[in-house]
């Protein structure tokens, strides 16, 4: 390298348009949920045995996948011979097992749909959409609700306010002079009434 000449321009070492290269913005807690939970599901099709592909999965394999993640849930769910069954908060421990929450296989399902779709599936043909995924959602719900005494009821919505509308019915022809003036005998406030 030569030595500077005093005088010269010298080279700006740093760079002297902004950086072009701004990082993607952080996807959002839900979007890497959904990926998770959709790698996750791809995951379990190449490991079934037979292994699957995407296009000939159907909703009797997405019900194999929810039974499946069963055995990683937190939830204990009481049998029908438990002496706590029915109770939502049991005294003690009992050997009845753990599954997934209703409401965390709702919300992976409903995840997974919308995964499906925006990979390339076609909606009409949606396995997380299946009617046999719908009812064994519901059958899940029902069961836990049961089993651990706690309703699972539906969210209510909140409305927007309604306007409420009120009909006036007003004689503007009776007694009002050129100058707007309500001439009534019976009107003691002398409103003047707008005309047009």
């Amino acid at each position: 390298m030569e030595p500077a000449v005093p005088g010269s321009p010298q080279p700006d070492p740093s760079p002297s348009s902004p950086s072009t290269s701004a990082a993607p913005p952080q996807p959002s807690r839900y979007e890497s949920q959904k990926r998770r939970d959709w790698n996750t599901f791809l995951q379990y099709l190449r490991n079934h045995k037979p292994p699957l592909t995407l296009a000939r999965c159907s909703g009797a394999h997405v019900l194999e996948f929810l039974k499946y993640l069963d055995q990683f849930g937190k939830t204990k769910v009481h049998v029908s011979t438990c002496p706590f069954f029915g109770h939502p908060d049991p005294p003690s421990s009992c050997p009845c097992p753990h599954k997934q929450a209703w409401g965390s296989l709702d919300a992976l399902i409903g995840r997974l749909r919308a995964a499906y779709e925006e990979n390339g599936g076609r909606p009409d043909s949606n396995p997380f959409a299946a009617r046999a995924v719908r009812i064994y959602l519901r059958e899940v719900k029902d069961s836990q609700a049961k089993a651990r005494g706690i309703p699972y009821e539906k969210k209510k919505r909140k409305r927007k306010p309604t306007v409420t509308s009120v009909r006036l019915d007003v004689d503007l022809t009776s007694n009002i002079t050129g100058d707007g003036i309500n001439r009534d005998s019976s009107a003691t406030s002398g409103a003047v009434l707008p005309l047009g």
